[in-house]
């Protein structure tokens, strides 16, 4: 990673590429932290289904979380802002036999609210797996007394707002959050950045453009090491 922006310096490329090249690597970072099938490439699909999914710690630790939720009846909220990553968590709960709600931000407003009256009127349901963009905000989620950001955000501000999605008027029941977090990776590097510099780096990747990018370079490669 350190070794390919270097050759890019070397070669002389602009501060802007180098930009884009460091956020690619995060981008790849964070999936990483979430499960390695993320980086597999579609022609490597085959190779992907046999994988033990068991090479992900955090998928791990959901399965562990999960069980407990339902031993213990508690119904789950579950925010990525990766939909590949919750098309493998969809395949979790089904192999399983999870009955489960979905939602993100490539459907229809009607198509949203209907998995959202379901998930409301369905005790049978106990988990919604939403994108943490498309259900972070304007959704009436009571029905559910715990939520997972199964990866973190970088602005505090859209995880609390995602978060009180359980916390509406009409809400029973004591709220529970969770964050799972890999430590020693870039993950924990980001969540000890100071708050006003992690909002700032959630607008680079909400707008997906580097020149927008109001930390400094340094920060950025800081993150990488």
């Amino acid at each position: 990673t350190e070794r390919a922006l270097q050759e890019l310096e070397t070669s002389g490329a602009s501060e802007q590429a180098i930009r884009m090249a460091t956020l690619t690597q995060l981008l790849r970072l964070r999936q990483v932290c979430c499960d390695p099938r993320l980086l597999k490439k579609p022609a490597d699909a085959e190779a992907v289904s046999e994988e033990n999914s068991a090479a992900s710690a955090k998928l791990e630790a959901f399965r562990e979380l999960l069980s407990e939720a339902l031993d213990d009846g508690h119904r789950l909220l579950v925010f990525s802002q990766f939909t590949s990553l919750l098309a493998l968590l969809k395949t979790e709960l089904e192999t399983q036999n999870v009955a489960f709600a979905y939602l993100d931000g490539s459907m229809t407003p009607r198509a949203r609210q209907a998995e959202v009256d379901r998930f409301q009127s369905s005790p049978e349901i106990p988990v919604f797996l939403l994108s943490l963009k498309a259900g972070g905000t304007g959704l009436n989620l009571t029905g559910a007394d715990t939520v997972v950001h199964f990866d973190p955000w970088w602005n505090p501000a859209a995880e609390a707002q995602a978060t009180d999605r359980a916390h509406r008027i009409g809400q029973r029941k004591v709220v529970t959050s969770y964050k799972l977090i890999c430590p020693g990776t870039v993950e924990e590097k980001v969540l000890a950045l100071q708050e006003e510099k992690r909002a700032l780096l959630a607008d680079v990747f909400e707008a997906s453009d580097a020149a927008a990018a109001k930390l400094s370079l340094s920060d950025l490669r800081d993150l990488l090491r």
